[in-house]
């Protein structure tokens, strides 16, 4: 096996390297807390003197127009399906009316044994 002739680098090598590289590149001006605060503020105060943008005419209309296609994607339940989901919601909505009001019997027959 033949020795490669380049020099292996070690860890602290590369450390050094970057390090070198980075001061080496031009870092932004940092500015302080105060002079950001008043690019800020000077930002603002231009948007405030732009006039303010026309509302669109016609908005009701596309919105309308939105409205129906979105209506156009829905699927409609049929007949039957109706019906049969009718049937489960009051047949749901009986099965938890009947459950209150056992609960309530209860807890009702339970307040009467204890205080009278």
């Amino acid at each position: 096996m033949a020795k490669s002739k380049t020099k292996k680098r070690k860890n602290s090598d590369y450390n050094k390297s970057s390090a070198i590289l980075a001061t080496e590149e031009k870092q932004p001006e940092k500015k302080s807390t105060f002079a950001r605060a008043q690019d800020r503020a000077e930002k603002r105060q231009k948007n405030k003197n732009k006039p303010k943008e026309k509302r669109e005419k016609g908005r009701m209309k596309e919105y309308f127009r939105g409205v129906k296609l979105e209506m156009k994607k829905v699927v409609w339940p049929t007949r039957q399906e109706l019906g049969s989901y009718t049937a489960v919601v009051l047949a749901v909505c009986a099965a938890f009316a009947l459950l209150f009001w056992g609960v309530d019997s209860a807890v009702l027959a339970g307040i009467k044994a204890i205080c009278f």
